[in-house]
Parts: structure tokens; sequence; C-alpha cells
């Protein structure tokens, strides 16, 4: 839910035009045919257009626009978690068909060392904003008890270092007033998602930034160079057994990653008290979707080393690549554009905190000299999880999307730790 009262929430629903998602379905398709279409114009408007705005970005932008014209809604939909639970980890199987894992581990620290980066961000950029939105509206970063608005703050630390788990548990530990937790959903979505709009912009400038950064990024071309020479070695005209094939493994794939995050959640959740309590650190890794996209990544990465390698001449990491897209749509419905002034303090807050990390995120970068690659799939790892960070990563080339998903465990690793700590910080800073 992204609002504090159910009565806005049920108005919301009431309201829009396609909540049947057969037909919102249809429509986020023909977003994203549309927008194959126009990108693929070599000359003209379109040709032109393309190069200041990255085709990825409107797959995600065009959802974005029908949400917040009402013609959608994410609140009545599921279709981005069918994207999430099965299109996502499929997509992942897919595309890890023809890894290089040697080639991986050559991409060196950086990746560590920019999610680090990020999740510092984070940790400091809380703090940073209340101190400097409390100057300008004390009121804004107060609150007593239950309603201290540093307390709802913490559950956007869990989230954007974590996630979803991550984010209830914070909820739980420092019991921030359910009534107004609405509040703080919603700077979470919107903030996130104008961050994610920005690196998904920057991606289609990958190379000036990277050029801005004196960066090295020979490792990552090194192992995009591997990749398409293998698919290239393997290319064949695929026919209906081989579409087959593909879907029978990442589906099947699907399957096993299901049933082997519901009996490890189940497992942990039976056997350790720990896992229990939503107060605990621990509490994150009993998350069924944690499991699911690391076993799903651990399939994908173990058929690497068999004969269903030879799948990826086929298209294998094209049919991830469509999921990937689809995912894509279904995460820009959750942005409402008109949403963003709604709550402007607190939104304040978390564009302030976003600009912390970001800051962190660039000076980092400037000073190893890491890519761009690593700024947005390090950040994303942070503030989106391992729903976004394989999509970003995947955006710069099929055979990336695992790094973010290496670097998403990451964030259910540190993710309650680091949002303790930036709440106590943020704790300080609001004179509680």
């Amino acid at each position: 839910m992204y609002f504090a009262g159910q009565s806005i929430l049920n108005y919301m629903e009431t309201t829009t035009v396609f909540t049947n998602d057969a037909i919102v379905f249809g429509l986020l398709m023909l977003a994203l045919g549309f927008v194959f279409y126009t990108s693929s114009k070599k000359e003209g408007f379109w040709s032109k257009f393309y190069k200041v705005v990255p085709a990825l970005l409107m797959c995600y932008l065009i959802p974005a626009i029908l949400n917040s014209l009402g013609l959608i809604d994410d609140n009545t939909s599921q279709l981005y978690f069918v994207a999430s639970r099965y299109l996502l980890p499929a997509a992942l199987v897919l595309m890890t068909l023809s890894i290089d894992l040697k080639a991986i581990f050559n991409l060196g620290p950086k990746a560590l060392i920019m999610f680090f980066a990020g999740t510092l961000g984070i940790v400091l950029g809380g703090p940073i904003a209340v101190l400097i939105i409390s100057a300008i509206s004390p009121e804004t970063v107060g609150g007593v008890g239950p309603d201290a608005i540093w307390r709802g703050l913490s559950t956007i630390a869990g989230s954007w270092i974590g996630g979803g788990a991550n984010q209830a548990a914070m909820l739980e530990i420092y019991e921030y007033n359910p009534d107004l937790y609405g509040g703080m959903v919603l700077v979470d979505i919107v903030v996130a998602n104008l961050w994610m709009a920005i690196i998904l912009m920057g991606i289609g400038k990958n190379d000036k930034i990277d050029k801005w950064l004196k960066a090295d990024n020979s490792a990552i071309e090194d192992l995009k160079v591997k990749v398409s020479d293998y698919a290239k070695s393997v290319t064949r005209v695929p026919e209906l057994p081989d579409f087959m094939i593909m879907l029978a493994l990442a589906f099947g794939a699907v399957g096993i990653a299901h049933w082997g995050a519901d009996n490890i959640s189940e497992y942990l959740l039976a056997t350790f008290d720990v896992f229990n309590d939503s107060k605990s650190a621990l509490s994150s890794f009993s998350s069924q979707f944690f499991w699911m996209i690391t076993i799903a990544t651990a399939i994908g990465i173990l058929l690497s080393f068999t004969k269903m390698k030879k799948y990826e001449g086929a298209g294998a990491s094209k049919i991830g690549s469509i999921f990937i897209y689809i995912l894509v749509a279904t995460i820009g419905m959750k942005m409402d554009l008109t949403m963003i002034m709604d709550n402007p303090g607190l939104i304040a807050i978390g564009l302030v905190w976003i600009l912390i990390h970001v800051i962190v995120l660039i000076t980092t970068a400037k000073i190893i000299k890491a890519p761009f690659f690593f700024l947005a799939v390090g950040s994303q790892a942070n503030v989106g999880g391992a729903a976004s960070a394989p999509v970003v990563a995947a955006a710069f080339h099929p055979s990336l999307a695992t790094v973010g998903v290496l670097l998403a465990v990451f964030g259910y690793v540190v993710g309650t730790y680091g949002a303790i700590l930036c709440t106590i910080l943020m704790q300080i800073a609001a004179g509680s």
C-alpha cells in the first residue's frame, strides 16, 4: 500500500480506468512494442529522439505515465508480482547459460567497493538529510513517540539497503505508527523510482560518463566480447524444439527455485527462533524472494557448465531480455508522477538523502576510476535490491545480469545492520 489511509486506496481503485490485468498487460506490451519499433528507426525524428532518451527509459516511463493518468494502477494489478516471481528468475537462468565465471571474477573488487560506497551513502545520507531539512522546516522531521519521523525513515533505510524484508524488520524494531507508514512507502517508491529513471538515462550516455570518470572498463568490455563471440560461434536458426527446451529449462528452474525457497524459508522459520524474530538482523534471510533469486541464479550457473550452454546460440539471452523488459514495464507502473508533491517535506528528505548517496558514489567512482556500470549496479543493489539490480546490469549487457544478483545478495546481508546504524544517526540528528 502506498497511502496512509485505506479510503484513499479505495478511491484510487474505483477511479482506475483499466483494472483487468489482461488489458493492463496488453497496454504494457503495446508500449514496449512502440518503443522497440520507434527505436529501430535509423533516420528521422525517432533516431534523434533516442539519442537523447534511452529506449530502456521509455519502457519504464510510458507505464509510469499511464499510471499517473489513472489508466492503470499497480495497486490493482498483480503483474509486477508475476513478472518479479516468475519472469525474473526465468530471465536470470537464460541470461546465465553462457556466463563466463572466470571473466566475472576478473571484473575485480571495484563492484564490491561501489556497492559498499552506496551503502555508506545511504547510512550517512539519512541523518544529513534530517539535519538539512530540520534547519528549513523543523516540523517536517518532528513527531514524538510512535509518530517520530526518524522512526518512519528507518523503514526507508531498510528498504534502500536491503529490501522489503529489511524494511519490514525496521518497522517492527522501531514501532513506527502504522497509520503514518503509507507516507514513508510513498517516499520510498517516488524517490527510488526517480533515481532509477536517472540511472537508465545514464546508461545511454555510458561511454561519456566513463570518460569523465577516467574509468577503465576493459574487463567489462572483455566479458561482453567473450560472450558475444561465443554466441556467434554457436548461433543457429532456432526451431520450435529449441524454444520449447529453453522455456522448459527456464520455467523448470523457476519451479525448482520456488520449491527450494518455500522449503528453506519454512525450515529456517520452524527450526530457528532468530528467523521468526522480525527485530532480528537475520530475519531477512527467511525471505522466500531472496532464496528464489539465489537458487535460480545458481541453476543458471550450473547449466553454463553443461551442453545447455549452446542454447545461447538459439537466443536464450534474447528471450531472457524480453522477460526483463516486461519486468521493467511493471516496475514503471509503480511510479505515479502526480504523487511527487503529495508530501513535499518528506519527499524533500528523500531527495536530499538520495543525493548524498549519489555524491558518495560519484566521489568513490572518481577516486578508484570505476566504470558507470559499477556505480549504477552498486546503487541499485542497495536502493532497488534483487528485483532491479539485475535489470540495470542486464541493460548494459545480458551477460552482466548475474553481477546485479550477486551484489543484491550483499544487500540482504548488511541491510538491517546498516539501517539500524542509519536510524541511530537520524535519531541523533532529529534531536530525539
